[in-house]
């Protein structure tokens, strides 16, 4: 059973729209119709991140936390792939620095994008010609 789905089309260039539910998504890896793939996923990972870091804080006793803002920041190597992604996180309730690292690091195993980017989950690939 498959629990996610997507359709991601590309007409020609660089741009694809994709499906997803009954939201539609563009990215533009020229950056000149949307975001491009990179944007996409810190935006997602901090997106992921921020209801982690709630769900971690409910769990040591901090059911309002306020606002949550992350400034995402990444670096690309020479082959414009993620070498690295930075998290400032700026939360309303005032932690203290201990309160603040345990809460991070509960919601690191709790943020499903998180424990997507490792090494080994690479797509399935299989491609066919002549389908259209």
């Amino acid at each position: 059973m498959t629990d996610i789905e997507t359709t991601s089309v590309s007409e020609q260039g660089f741009v694809t729209n994709s499906q997803v539910g009954d939201f539609e998504l563009t990215i533009d890896a020229t950056d000149e119709e949307g975001p491009n793939p990179n944007q996409v996923l810190v935006a997602d990972y901090a997106s992921c991140f921020l209801p982690a870091f709630r769900v971690a804080g409910q769990q040591r006793d901090h059911d309002d936390l306020g606002k949550l803002q992350i400034d995402a920041e990444a670096d690309l190597d020479d082959d414009d792939d993620l070498s690295t992604v930075r998290f400032e996180i700026y939360v309303e309730e005032d932690l203290d620095d201990d309160e603040l690292d345990e809460i991070v690091d509960r919601a690191e195993g709790i943020c499903h994008v998180h424990a997507a980017l490792r090494d080994d989950l690479h797509a399935e690939i299989s491609a066919e010609g002549g389908a259209f």
